[in-house]
């Protein structure tokens, strides 16, 4: 609970916003907006520096912001391009697949001296690899991670945007890293052609590029959490799914929020995968909801799981 005289953590989210165009919906989206909206749920002071187009898509996504108590002044308008879009489609085991398109605003970030202030004054950094497939976002992100006291990596490899040299550049600068599964395995196949089990895999990872904290999701499988002197693994909540889209951004926001609360990892990490699994039983990436009936639901699930 906090007092009236401690201040709200602030978190910079950095990168794409857009629109996530389904068969039959079209609802917000990009990973570090996901983040930011649901960290705003839980009551952190969240920022985003991003770009939009001059455009009716544009527009809504800065309404949006406004209705979420989110600061537009980070997002900037971008008179040539259009505001990003991705068509997404849902595959098997309600897995999600994108087809997203280039170039548009988010991919022209621009450096602003202003950023630099913002940025060194939170709490925390949160950035993904997609935002880099453009060399003008690529450059004001480079410049930003050396603003900032804490970098969160949130791999979110998406093909074909993506290069073995800027993962790596990126891992070096980041302190907490999350990745998926998958996202470890393709990873560590660059350094080691053998498969290793996931712990060996994260400790490398560690070692090489001096990571102090590691999360790995696996879906309905759970997520594992690493430190440089313990691990935890955690299962996922039973819950049926509508679509995974944004999943893994809410847990993110949730265990970045209980972090900061000075929680325990168990105690940070089952709140992230309740908030996971509940976003995961909902539409879209960020659905609306308030903090009783997502506690009431995160306890339901652990008595489900005694």
């Amino acid at each position: 609970m906090k007092t009236n005289n401690q201040k709200k953590k602030i978190v910079v989210c950095y990168g794409e916003v857009l629109w996530d165009i389904f068969p039959t919906q079209t609802k917000p989206g990009g990973a570090p907006m996901n983040v930011a909206y649901h960290l705003r749920k839980l009551g952190i002071d969240s920022r985003m520096i991003s770009r939009v187009g001059h455009d009716e898509a544009g527009t809504k996504l800065l309404q949006l912001f406004a209705d979420w108590d989110i600061p537009q002044e980070s997002c900037q308008i971008d008179k040539t391009y259009e505001t990003g879009k991705v068509i997404a489609t849902v595959l098997p085991e309600n897995e999600m697949s994108y087809c997203i398109h280039s170039p548009v605003a988010w991919d022209y970030i621009i450096d602003n001296t202003e950023y630099d202030t913002l940025v060194s004054n939170a709490d925390a950094f949160v950035f993904g690899s997609l935002v880099t497939r453009n060399e003008t976002s690529r450059n004001t992100l480079y410049k930003l991670l050396d603003k900032s006291k804490f970098n969160v990596f949130d791999v979110n490899l998406r093909q074909p945007f993506y290069s073995r040299e800027v993962i790596e550049y990126l891992l070096k600068k980041c302190h907490l890293l999350k990745l998926n599964e998958s996202e470890l395995n393709l990873i560590i196949n660059w350094f080691c052609e053998e498969k290793l089990e996931e712990e060996t895999a994260v400790r490398f990872l560690q070692n090489e590029f001096n990571i102090n904290e590691v999360i790995v999701t696996r879906g309905g499988e759970g997520a594992s959490y690493y430190n440089p002197t313990a691990a935890y693994s955690f299962p996922a909540f039973e819950v049926t799914v509508e679509d995974t889209c944004g999943s893994g951004d809410s847990f993110l926001a949730a265990f970045l929020t209980k972090k900061f609360e000075n929680e325990t990892p168990e105690t940070s990490m089952i709140y992230a995968t309740g908030l996971g699994a509940f976003v995961a039983s909902q539409k879209g990436a960020c659905p609306t909801y308030d903090l009783s009936k997502l506690e009431s639901f995160i306890f339901q699930k652990q008595i489900q799981t005694i």
